[in-house]
């Protein structure tokens, strides 16, 4: 059931992000109680790595005061790319939870298993598939709308 709600919110941080001309991908991580959300902000801040999941962590951090996120559940609308995941190996989630795969870009299970690399020195459980379709249609639309105005513009 939490996992259902706090997907809910990274989902409309993903559409928050889409409205703002980013590519649509929403986080939320939870750890004791706290609830930081975040959507993509790449072209907003100039920044390759200002991604959803990136962002959320950033911001726990800083309201917990301590790097580690020991024990913290990290949900994206996306599978987590390999960046993400690394830092969420550097962080100590606990687990991450996410809706679509990303079989181009994933480093959590799909193309890369960062949190059951048996050569780190932490381990990640991870889940997908939760509320995956609306996800998966979020991005997808997303992506159909640009190339619908490139499109147009040739």
């Amino acid at each position: 059931m939490d996992d259902i709600v706090h997907m809910e919110c990274a989902l409309a941080e993903a559409e928050k992000a889409a409205r703002r001309g980013e590519v649509p991908v929403g986080a939320v991580l939870v750890l004791d109680g706290l609830a930081v959300c975040a959507g993509n902000a790449v072209i907003e801040h100039n920044d390759p790595t200002a991604h959803a999941e990136i962002l959320a962590m950033r911001a726990a951090a800083s309201q917990v005061g301590n790097y580690r996120l020991t024990g913290a559940t990290l949900y994206c609308t996306i599978e987590p790319c390999i960046m993400c995941m690394a830092a969420a190996v550097h962080a100590r989630v606990g687990r991450v939870v996410y809706g679509a795969a990303d079989d181009k870009w994933g480093g959590a299970k799909s193309l890369y298993a960062l949190g059951a690399d048996p050569r780190l020195n932490h381990a990640i459980e991870v889940e997908g598939g939760v509320l995956e379709d609306r996800c998966r249609a979020i991005i997808q639309e997303f992506f159909q709308n640009r190339r619908r105005e490139a499109e147009k513009s040739r």
